[in-house]
């Protein structure tokens, strides 16, 4: 098969590449590659003759409008493409919780994504993923003020990148599901004590301060906002497994 990974040079993107291309003629899609959704330049070549389009792109500012501006956009050109070129599944990636986070400028646009997905007529699966390992640092670097990384102590149940994208890549050459798919983690953390573990493993000098209404990507947690319902798959690889390595220390 063809298929067009749109984000193919991303975390998720060039794993699920290199998995897809031992099989199946894959084309990896990014500005870099002369494919950009936002102008949808190179889009209609990319897509000739493709059976399948996996969406793992990302916004480059998490700001409001920039975000929102990105994923609408960017939809608004791929999909009315993917129909034309009779693209036969439409893979996307977003998160678990996306509908309970809409108080965030970005889970906001995440969810205009996903509607505008199920409003195209293209079959589609989107796999809510929960949050990467990889991140932990980037929860850090926007949770710290005041000298203090100031938390929830929501559970999370976070998943390496590297199993969402054996996840994606084996999706994308099943049958279309057409509603979404949940996968996480194979522990429950508390979202702090999450971060703690983090901290402590890569000898960081950190204090982690816990309270309930500490924001997440701009909006106030439930409990269990970011923790699968009904995962179809849940990872093998534990986090204190995985952070135990030097390369992931980060």
């Amino acid at each position: 098969m063809k298929i067009v990974i749109i984000g193919g040079t991303g975390l998720i993107g060039s794993q699920v590449a290199n998995i897809l291309k031992k099989d199946h003629e894959v084309i990896v899609a990014s500005p870099n590659t002369g494919v950009n959704t936002i102008t949808g330049e190179g889009l209609e070549e990319a897509l000739k003759n493709a059976n399948i389009v996996i969406d793992v792109s990302n916004s480059p500012s998490f700001d409001d409008e920039p975000v929102m501006n990105f994923f609408k956009t960017s939809n608004q050109h791929l999909l009315p493409a993917e129909k034309s070129a009779g693209i036969q599944h439409h893979i996307a990636l977003s998160v678990v919780g996306t509908d309970k986070l809409q108080e965030s400028g970005y889970f906001r646009a995440k969810q205009v994504q996903e509607n505008l997905i199920k409003e195209s007529g293209v079959p589609f699966t989107i796999v809510h993923a929960t949050q990467f390992f990889e991140f932990a640092g980037g929860i850090v670097a926007t949770s710290t003020s005041e000298g203090k990384v100031k938390l929830s102590n929501a559970y999370i149940q976070p998943i390496a990148s590297a199993e969402v994208a054996a996840f994606v890549a084996q999706i994308a050459t099943e049958k279309p599901a057409n509603k979404i798919l949940e996968i996480g983690g194979p522990e429950r953390f508390q979202l702090d004590e999450w971060i703690k573990q983090y901290i402590l493993s890569t000898q960081k000098s950190l204090e982690v301060e816990t309270d309930v209404n500490a924001p997440y990507s701009g909006a106030i947690l439930e409990k269990t906002t970011l923790t699968p319902e009904n995962p179809v798959y849940l990872g093998t690889i534990e986090y204190l497994a995985w952070i135990s390595k030097p390369e992931n220390q980060r």
